[in-house]
Order: structure tokens, then sequence, then C-alpha cells
């Protein structure tokens, strides 16, 4: 069999919008030395895909991390499969909080430098030696002690729809921006207990072995991320710190954790925390819009893109003609939304 798609991103969603069972979004990941990527990713592709497993999955020398849904009948079957592998036997799996099972569309397993791009060229900088973990109730009783310092180690856009109460922000673009920026804030600190997260924890599990390898001593890291906690919590009616929406990198754009919308739309400033793409294919900028201003602005960020938008197709691809397609195209960084949104 072929080991990657070869149908139509408009005919994959149409067929998943058919689907008359349950899909569950699950995430996970696992640092471990994987010898050969390559082989590791096209052993494991075969058996997802015969199981109707959608979602991205990264492969590197460091380990795996994946996003991915699961139809809910093989479930059970889809377990079976990845604890058969011996570093995945048993791993923790992130159910979603708030799920709609319509996440992925298509599966794609793809063999990257690093799970997660960190920009660590230290050869002394070692995984093993990272933070301990704590699960719901024991980040409810740290965050309750004067001296926790409780660190998001997610982007920007991350944090402005939601974070867990009196969180410091590391108000950067990337993660890899982001690592010695949070040795640097946190230098008065060394001797706070510091609580780091993240999403699912893969971000703030290395995070905390950064400031480890820094010369910081009492160093956390919340178990599951924002995901295992919120259902950890929930489950022994604990009370649930995050405040706002949980951002995800699929389809959803955000799950809802509590019902406090701590974000505005970044066009007319009233309350909102849900994210959309603009709708010129020459943009795609991620930024926040209320219903209100996406039926002004045709669910464009701009003025200009929204005339761009309103062109007919032939004209568009012309406009479009030449354009780096790359990174630039879909940045979510600071930099690039200010000014795209002030044009207003």
């Amino acid at each position: 069999m072929a080991l990657h798609n070869r149908v139509s991103a408009a005919e994959l969603k149409e067929r998943l919008a058919q689907e008359t069972f349950k899909r569950v979004t699950i995430s996970f990941y696992q640092y471990a030395k994987i010898e050969d990527p390559q082989a590791f990713r096209d052993q494991l592709y075969p058996s997802l895909f015969e199981l109707g497993v959608f979602g991205r999955i990264y492969v590197a020398h460091e380990g795996i991390n994946a996003q991915i849904s699961v139809p809910e009948h093989h479930f059970e079957a889809f377990k079976t499969c990845l604890y058969a592998i011996d570093f995945l036997d048993g791993i923790r799996l992130n159910i979603a909080v708030d799920d709609d099972g319509k996440s992925f569309w298509v599966l794609k397993i793809k063999v990257r430098e690093k799970i997660v791009a960190d920009g660590i060229t230290d050869p002394t900088f070692d995984m093993a030696n990272r933070g301990k973990y704590v699960d719901a109730k024991a980040f409810n009783e740290l965050t309750n002690h004067p001296d926790t310092v409780v660190v998001d180690m997610r982007n920007h856009y991350e944090y402005e729809v939601g974070h867990f109460e009196q969180a410091i922000e590391v108000p950067s673009d990337t993660f890899r921006e982001q690592l010695p920026m949070a040795v640097e804030m946190l230098q008065d600190k060394k001797d706070h207990n510091i609580i780091m997260y993240c999403t699912g924890g893969i971000r703030c599990e290395k995070a905390s072995a950064y400031l480890l390898h820094h010369g910081f001593k009492n160093v956390y890291h919340l178990e599951g991320g924002i995901i295992e906690y919120t259902n950890k919590a929930k489950a022994a009616g604990l009370p649930v710190k995050f405040k706002g929406k949980n951002f995800v990198f699929d389809e959803r754009l955000g799950e809802r954790i509590s019902d406090e919308i701590i974000s505005q739309c970044h066009q007319c400033g009233q309350p909102c925390d849900t994210h959309t793409n603009c709708k010129n294919d020459g943009c795609h900028l991620l930024f926040i819009q209320c219903e209100a201003c996406a039926a002004k602005h045709d669910g464009c960020c701009s003025e200009a893109c929204q005339q761009v938008y309103n062109l007919p197709e032939e004209a568009q691809k012309d406009l479009r003609k030449g354009i780096d397609k790359g990174q630039m195209i879909f940045n979510k960084s600071r930099q690039r939304l200010r000014p795209r949104l002030n044009q207003e």
C-alpha cells in the first residue's frame, strides 16, 4: 500500500462529514531514542491507516508527538497497536475535553529533526534530567503557595484566549525563543517552586529539563498539560484553575474549559475567543474575530484582504503568483498581526 494520502482534501472532508460513527480526538507524546525514524514511520503508517486513524504525527530521533482522531469502535484496537511498541506501552493518552470528532480528516506521519522545535544545540543537554510531574491535585495545592511561580510555555495566541490563574506569559512567538527567555525572566526565582505547563505536556516537559540544565532547582511540569489536568480535576471534583479556552492545533482551534471569555475580538474589541484564519488565500492570518466582524469583513483580517477575497477567483490566483507560500503566510506572530489589523 502507499504510505501517504493520494485523495484530495475536499473529498476527504466530504468523507468525514458522511461518517456515521463517532471519533475520539487524542494526543500523546513520548521522548525516546528512535534509531531509524523513517523505518519507524513506515511501519506505523499502515497499522494506523487500517484502523481509520486521522491526524498529524511527528517522528524524530528524540521520540514521537501525535494529535489524532480515532474511530470510537476502533479505540481498543488502536491502544493494542500502540502499546505493542515497547516505548509506548501504557503511554498516557490525552482525551480531548471539548470534542466534535471533526478535528482531522487525513493521516499524516512525518519525520522531523525534533518532535518539538527547540533551538537547543548544547550537546550536554539531557532530556533524562527533567522536572517532576505534578497531577491536578498537586498542581492545585502547589499553586496555593505564594512562592510558587506558574509559567505558560505556549505561544501568545494560545495564552491570549485561556490560561491558568496568575500564570506568567513568556511573550514570544515560538518555543525556541521561549526557552532562553524563560531562563532570563526567572533568574530571580531560582529558589521558588516553578511549575511549567502547556497544552498536552510535550513543551513544558522539555522546558523543565532546560531550566534544570540552567541551574534551577525546584522545577515541576504539569502531567498531560491542560488537557489531562482538566479531565482529572473534573473527575475528582477539584476546582479547575484554568480560565477560558484551550487553543488546540486542529480544525477546532480551541476547546472550552471554562465559561469565562478573557480575550477580545481583534477588530472591534468585544469579548471573544474564537480564532479563525483570514479567508484570503494569500494571507490565512490566524486572529480572533467575533461573528459580527466575520459578517462585516467576510471573515478577513483587513480591508485589503477583504477586497482581494471578493475578486473573481482567477484574479485572486493572479495576485498570488510569485508569493512565497511558506511560513510567513500562516505566521501567527504579534509583529505581523498588529500592522494587518491596524489597517482598520
